[in-house]
């Protein structure tokens, strides 16, 4: 990119919700923006994420855009290999290449009050925006856990999102560190080439059978000759994940059936009732994420693994001690222990028109107007920001409403014309906060009895939306001009006499819905 380069809109990311911002952008017209992308290619967390056995827990139909149905996925539930195919095949059909701009990192976005548009820093130049869309997504910055001693481990360290492929783990010792939906899929999968595998389990998940299959030729010649085939089978998988929704955010009683489903699924896999207790969990189905798994237990059943049912609490050379004291011997130690979800790396690059960090702002917790804009950041924009995460269903739905806003909320620039800014409205923003905050006191993620990666430090979960996809889209359609102010470059003053001077450059003013005639 050139040192003075502007763009209209500057999307961060290339993962789903940045392709899709580009592609909306494309549809709506507008040809004047970039994606920037601090890696070599697209993908975002499906080009990260490469560990053995990774794929997606979503059915393949439901977990892909709308506007760019794939009739060739080759398995109801597909790999990572399959989904980063399809997005690069998106990047290409949607003529994206153009716009991408590759070991691009962000290094500071800083809102300019007087020009009224962001001043980026990235890896590889500078540039100017009218609009931010932050598509970096929540799984993007693994977490690994401060664990005392660990410059000591003699052995290679790695998250399971920066997988060493290079690593050999053929007849090593392995520590698995976590159980979350990355663990349940890297278990099964290294388990029969190593010498040993420790899995150090701080909390059992919930897990219940994978009903995953091939996709036959025949499934697939119908989706490409009968597109409306493949229209109805998406139909079908969101319908039924949106009636689930109740149990999970009104009634979460109603979930005892699949918890009784899904102790019967470890009682199959698991004789042992000594491990069969270790794998049981003790909080209601659904608070944390339930994973989907044929190969998981039976894994843990082998005569290689041991499961320590207790967090990793310190390490002493090759020793890993868990906190209920039980040691074991590693050559390798692989941290699947999530993401910076609660705490994006990327708000402490975000500075806004007070001269404040979006993290000094989200210091209590994030929040969000829809999910999309933050007071005090005019023309900035998420994508997967504050409560719009599922725990049943496919986040491309999600994206795709909040690329609706985000189309929106451009649209309306435009109507108003000239150098214009939105800027959130604290009390709209608030409400907003309020009215999810109420309804998810109800939920299972908040009653279950858990503690899980969707609450923050103080408890509050800022990370699930409490309500169907229907609900979100109808919330995201348009953007009301009511719950934003109107930022306006003033004029420069005029000159009342020959010998009158300028002012050197303009001001913003903040301009009431009312006066900006919306």
């Amino acid at each position: 990119m050139t040192e003075h380069e502007h763009v209209r809109v500057a999307v961060i990311g290339s993962g789903f919700g940045g392709l899709g911002a580009a592609v909306r952008l494309r549809r709506e017209g507008i040809t004047d923006f970039v994606v920037l992308e601090r890696a070599g290619g697209v993908g975002g967390t499906w080009r990260d994420n490469s560990y053995p056995g990774c794929a997606c827990d979503v059915p393949s139909h439901l977990y892909s855009f709308s506007f760019a149905p794939n009739p060739e996925w080759p398995r109801t539930f597909s790999g990572q290999e399959h989904i980063r195919a399809y997005l690069e095949h998106v990047a290409d059909v949607f003529r994206l290449r153009p716009h991408l701009r590759f070991d691009s990192e962000v290094k500071m976005m800083t809102w300019d009050t007087d020009r009224l548009h962001w001043r980026i820093e990235t890896s590889s130049g500078f540039l100017t925006a009218d609009v931010v869309v932050s598509a970096t997504g929540p799984l993007s910055d693994p977490r690994i856990p401060s664990v005392p001693g660990i410059d000591t481990f003699p052995g290679k360290v790695f998250h399971s999102a920066r997988w060493d492929h290079d690593h050999d783990l053929r007849g090593k010792r392995v520590a698995m560190i976590g159980t979350g939906a990355s663990a349940i899929q890297i278990v099964p999968a290294i388990q029969p080439d190593v010498a040993r595998l420790t899995l150090f389990q701080r909390t059992p998940p919930w897990v219940m059978p994978r009903v995953d299959r091939a996709i036959s030729g025949a499934e697939r010649w119908l989706h490409r000759q009968l597109p409306f085939t493949a229209q109805a089978r998406r139909g079908l998988l969101w319908g039924i994940r949106e009636l689930q929704v109740q149990a999970f955010t009104k009634r979460p009683d109603e979930l005892g059936l699949v918890e009784r489903l899904a102790r019967r699924n470890i009682a199959r896999a698991v004789k042992d009732p000594e491990l069969r207790g270790k794998l049981t969990p003790d909080y209601r189905i659904g608070c944390k994420r339930i994973l989907l798994s044929n190969t998981y237990y039976p894994a843990l059943t082998q005569p290689n693994v041991d499961v320590v049912a207790s967090g990793l609490a310190e390490i002493d050379g090759s020793t890993l001690v868990a906190a209920d004291g039980t040691r074991a011997e590693a050559d390798v130690i692989v941290f699947g222990t999530g993401f910076h979800v609660t705490d994006m790396p990327i708000a402490e690059r975000v500075v806004g028109a007070d001269g404040r960090t979006l993290a000094q702002a989200w210091e209590t917790g994030m929040k969000s107007l829809r999910g999309a804009t933050a007071a005090g950041f005019p023309n900035w924009m998420t994508i997967i920001g504050p409560n719009t995460g599922l725990g049943n269903s496919s986040m491309i739905l999600m994206i795709e409403s909040q690329l609706n806003y985000m189309a929106d909320f451009v649209r309306q620039l435009g109507v108003l014309g000239g150098r214009v800014a939105l800027d959130a409205r604290p009390a709209a923003v608030d409400a907003w906060n309020h009215r999810v905050q109420e309804r998810m006191k109800r939920t299972v993620w908040n009653t279950g009895g858990c503690t899980s990666w969707y609450l923050d430090a103080n408890g509050v979960n800022t990370t699930v939306w409490p309500g169907t996809t229907t609900e979100f889209r109808g919330a995201t359609r348009r953007v009301d001009l009511g719950e934003y102010d109107v930022l306006r470059a003033a004029e420069p003053a005029r000159e009342e006499t020959p010998a009158a001077t300028p002012e050197p450059r303009t001001k913003s003013t903040r301009t009431k819905k009312v006066e900006a005639g919306a």
